[in-house]
């Protein structure tokens, strides 16, 4: 593991502080600008300009703002890295369009929203993908996706990137917790390349940009979902969601917080958010909360901390627990602010959208 990849807090004093009515900020800049501005966390009490529509997965895959009518969506697309990543796109409905089709149709390769896609980002979906039909179950919380025979024209190495960001993606919807796939009308039993099962809906238990720590025997091995950097060709920062297996333990939650401290693999291009004098003396879950206790010897009183910090912890921890609220303790207290100037006297909630393209 790398120990010594972060970014400390003299690299984050250029970071532009948004308003915290803004739900999630943008990462990127369809004019390739180069200012990195990373979605600040809202408070339980901030306005909002954008309604949540609800989802199956931890964030909310999408949400209409009040004032253009447009839709936010969420879907998780191929970086030059090789990483899948969320990226938030706006975009319009028709009347009788749903936001399921539409996110798999901007995950096409090549497809019709390529150039709607930040620098540095493609669809993972082939080449010629059409969505012959999308069905959604509200009893079963079950998305039926009918792709057409372009569908299973990939290489093999790509099968389980696909899998991942059509699970990440479709569980993202509202009310959706699992993905049925079909080619031609006809239920698919598992990928045609390499036999990636598909007996049961997929869901976001597949894990995403999947590896495995160190020394770690798979068999007696937990998943956790963790939240690191990257960066664009033109240097603009966002998210990226990793899933390690770590060896076995009952505290998923505070294992989450331990990995973030050790930060990416060596042979990664991700970048560590946590700074290196942190160190993690509790994480603890009570009903839909996630208490998480620092200690910071270097850290004085007043001190603005990195919002990018904050923000991996909170999108960690959430992934990991499930809960929607975190409550984070520096020194044993929570009275601090980070350089966005979002407080954190009170619990923060995940934003409702990751890796935004600004208008």
């Amino acid at each position: 593991m790398k120990r010594n990849r972060w970014i400390r807090r003299a690299a984050l004093t250029g970071v532009v502080a948004l308003p915290l009515m803004t739900a999630g900020c943008g990462v990127f800049s369809n004019n390739a600008s180069k200012e990195i501005d990373p979605p600040p966390v809202e408070t339980q009490n901030s306005p909002s300009s954008t309604i949540p529509q609800g989802g199956g997965g931890i964030e909310t895959g999408s949400t209409v703002d009040l004032q253009t009518g447009e839709s936010q969506i969420t879907v998780y697309l191929l970086d030059d890295n090789g990483y899948l990543a969320p990226v938030t796109l706006r975009t319009t409905l028709g009347e009788k369009e749903s936001l399921g089709k539409k996110a798999l149709e901007m995950m096409v390769d090549g497809g019709d929203y390529a150039d709607q896609l930040p620098a540095g980002f493609h669809g993972v979906l082939p080449k010629g993908t059409k969505i012959n039909g999308y069905v959604e179950s509200k009893e079963k919380k079950l998305a039926t996706v009918d792709f057409n025979q372009s569908f299973v024209n990939y290489n093999a190495a790509d099968e389980r990137k696909i899998v991942e960001a059509i699970a990440w993606t479709i569980t993202g919807m509202p009310n959706v917790q699992g993905v049925e796939l079909r080619l031609e009308g006809a239920k698919l039993a598992e990928m045609p390349e390499q036999a990636y099962p598909l007996d049961r809906p997929l869901d976001r238990t597949v894990g995403i940009n999947l590896e495995t720590a160190e020394g770690v025997d798979y068999s007696q091995s937990s998943p956790v979902t963790l939240y690191f950097a990257a960066e664009t060709p033109e240097g603009d920062s966002y998210y990226v969601p990793v899933t390690r297996l770590i060896d076995r333990t009952d505290n998923l939650v505070k294992a989450s917080v331990d990995q973030l401290v050790l930060g990416p693999e060596d042979q990664s291009n991700l970048i560590g958010l946590m700074t290196p004098d942190v160190q993690v003396k509790s994480v603890q879950t009570k009903d839909d909360m996630v208490t998480v206790e620092l200690q910071d010897d270097a850290y004085e009183e007043g001190q603005k901390e990195p919002a990018d910090m904050m923000q991996a912890i909170v999108l960690s921890v959430t992934e990991n627990a499930g809960a929607s609220k975190v409550l984070i303790k520096l020194n044993g207290k929570s009275n601090f602010t980070d350089e966005n100037n979002v407080s954190y006297s009170q619990p923060v909630s995940r934003p409702t959208s990751v890796n935004a393209v600004k208008s």
